[in-house]
């Protein structure tokens, strides 16, 4: 999907279901919210010149979270252009200890580079994107840190990892907490107060279908607190994926050994699954073989996500 412009000079750049969706503010100094994987900054350089953005030019990235495939650009782009940073204060916190449980990475072995956060956001707060005005909505439980962006005018939510169409971001308790299902539906409670037009999620398609996205959102939580396998099934796949996505070509004999040396896995299946290692893994990966979200070949495997 080519960029979108869903504001005067403000589009919405898609990029594959698990890497992040991005947004730039085109002008002499642009201002961009959220940057992607860092593994995939090469593509998102090009997608940002394509419109005319020069990197160093830019004077402002609003982060909705701090976790891997949102911030992957900042590093990069703030040592070539000075720019400014601004996250919800707890994400500051995070940025500014080094914090790199709380931000995911160490927890699930994802590249990201911490970066200077130069303003903490609060709820309530309006940032102006260009002359587009956003207020900062604070939605805990996929992430501490977690802001969506509303636009009352045009009621237009950049609703990040807090809201998409038919499916819903990773809850990971062992670092968000057991409560995360919970402060999760408190969120959607929040939005559902709300007038919207349009949404722009973290990842996938741009949507109308607002409180049809709450409703199979909440559904599906309320399905994990009764059964909290669901939580791990579904974190598994997609932590799985996100690998491959970071290390494509990954040999397929050494998979399983790679991901005992992280702390998600072993901890994922020891806490939801009773500690069958061998039996979770190969039923989780043949049931991505078989739908296609991974591929094998010689050289290893490889995630098959829309570019």
């Amino acid at each position: 999907m080519n960029a979108l412009e869903i504001m005067d000079g403000l589009f919405f750049i898609q990029r594959g279901y698990l890497n992040g969706n991005h947004f730039v503010y085109r002008c002499r100094e642009p201002i961009l919210i959220d940057t992607g994987y860092l593994a995939h900054f090469e593509e998102t350089e090009q997608r940002l010149r394509s419109l005319g953005v020069d990197l160093s030019q830019v004077r402002l990235i609003v982060c909705t979270h701090t976790h891997c495939d949102h911030v992957g650009g900042n590093r990069i782009i703030q040592d070539r252009s000075g720019c400014e940073i601004a996250l919800h204060r707890i994400g500051k916190h995070f940025e500014d200890t080094r914090d790199d449980w709380a931000t995911w990475s160490r927890y699930f072995g994802q590249e990201a580079a911490f970066f200077e956060c130069t303003s903490a956001l609060e709820e309530g707060d309006v940032v102006d994107i260009g002359p587009h005005a956003f207020r900062v909505i604070y939605t805990p439980g996929h992430a501490s840190d977690g802001i969506v962006l509303y636009n009352e005018k045009n009621r237009v939510l950049i609703s990040s990892d807090t809201l998409w169409e038919r499916d819903m971001a990773v809850l990971n308790i062992r670092v968000e907490g057991s409560t995360a299902p919970h402060r999760m539906l408190e969120s959607l409670e929040k939005l559902e107060a709300l007038e919207v037009r349009m949404v722009y999620p973290g990842h996938g398609s741009p949507f109308r279908d607002f409180r049809g996205a709450i409703k199979r959102c909440r559904k599906r939580i309320q399905g994990y607190l009764k059964d909290r396998s669901k939580i791990g099934i579904d974190l598994s796949k997609k932590i799985i994926v996100y690998t491959l996505l970071m290390k494509p070509g990954y040999p397929e004999a050494s998979l399983l050994d790679y991901l005992m040396t992280t702390h998600w896995f072993p901890e994922t299946v020891n806490f939801y699954f009773g500690g069958n290692y061998r039996a979770f893994y190969d039923q989780i990966l043949s049931q991505l073989l078989q739908r296609k979200v991974i591929l094998r070949n010689r050289s290893g495997l490889f995630a098959k996500v829309p570019s």
